[in-house]
């Protein structure tokens, strides 16, 4: 019986993802924070810390049941003109996605490329407007699926014939997404960002059916802020929040880093976060120079977690940043816009 409900889980868990009408979330990360052009095309070159970074994400979840994600993504941007803009720069930037879920080993690729401008508005406060487009894909091996009416009783058989009308196993489309931040940094103490991106704003064709199925709109805010308490400390507080058609997702948390060093060239960090109605995110990492490792894990507390024994997923993020060896930062008064040590 056990076995039986796994399967008919395995198989409604694929429906899903094939589904003509797809109203789940995108590939996300819970570290949302360690990758910055999936979370908003703004943030190209906004490097709150430096003037150009490189980072790596990996995230596996659901991997003690039988339909495992594995995404990971690489990216990289930096900043130009600074010298020549007034109180402003331009970024430039690329993104790389690749998930592979379920036994049809269901596999999604994404590539942008990104940019963004962003302008000091006095001293204090910062505005950036970003914009990405890329090709996105998916592709799926029908052969080792299994469906509702390959059930002979007894088990799947995918030997029996489907009613299921696949007509490819894979499709390509052009994919565009726009984003808007604000940072305000009033002192060399404090420093709070919120951004709003909108993402497959073309919506584009996505099926494996003879069908005009298309991508919902996917609309993400944040709001995070860094607040230096003392020489050793600075907590980052939190929210995320992204809907797309009938999902929505909230995530709010807090994380810390602490100064092992007296000059910052050395720090470890925490933090905890929630997604609502589906896990607790732990978090703990470490800094040396300009190499962050972060690692979280993530404790289901949905309905779930009696399928998963609350083993959600765990995840990487590698992130490396940097300044050039002129630091100014224009006729600003700092050449990092965010507390540091």
């Amino acid at each position: 019986m056990k076995k039986l409900i796994v399967n008919i889980t395995v198989v409604w868990i694929v429906g899903m993802l094939v589904s003509v009408s797809v109203s789940a979330q995108d590939l996300h990360f819970s570290q949302y924070f360690n990758s910055p052009l999936t979370t908003n095309p703004a943030n190209t070159g906004f490097i709150p810390d430096g003037n150009f970074r490189v980072g790596i994400n990996y995230r596996d979840q659901w991997s003690s049941v039988p339909v495992p994600y594995k995404t990971m993504s690489a990216y990289g941007d930096l900043q130009l003109l600074r010298e020549k803009l007034i109180y402003g720069w331009v970024g430039v930037g690329a993104v790389i996605l690749r998930d592979v879920a379920g036994s049809g080993n269901l596999t999604s690729t994404k590539g942008y490329a990104s940019v963004a401008y962003h302008q000091l508005l006095g001293e204090s406060s910062l505005l950036s407007l970003g914009f990405q487009a890329g090709s996105a894909g998916k592709r799926v091996d029908i052969t080792k699926l299994t469906f509702g009416d390959q059930w002979n009783g007894k088990f799947f058989d995918s030997r029996m014939p489907t009613a299921e009308p696949f007509t490819q196993s894979a499709v390509n489309y052009f994919d565009m997404n726009v984003g808007m931040n604000y940072a305000y940094f009033p002192t060399e103490n404090l420093y709070i960002n919120t951004g709003l991106a909108v993402q497959h704003i073309n919506t584009p064709r996505e099926t494996f059916y003879d069908g005009d199925n298309k991508i919902s709109r996917r609309y993400t805010g944040f709001l995070n802020a860094s607040i230096k308490t003392s020489d050793v400390l600075i907590i980052n507080p939190s929210a995320y929040y992204s809907q797309q058609a009938n999902t929505h997702e909230f995530v709010i948390g807090l994380s810390a880093a602490y100064n092992l060093s007296g000059d910052g060239d050395k720090q470890v960090s925490g933090g905890i976060y929630y997604r609502a109605k589906d896990a607790a995110v732990f978090l703990v990492g470490y800094q040396l120079s300009n190499i962050k490792l972060q690692f979280s894990y993530d404790v289901t507390t949905s309905n779930l977690a009696t399928s998963n024994s609350r083993r959600g997923a765990y995840e990487i993020g590698l992130v490396y940043s940097g300044l050039y060896s002129n630091r100014s930062f224009n006729n600003a008064k700092r050449a990092t816009i965010c507390p540091s040590f």
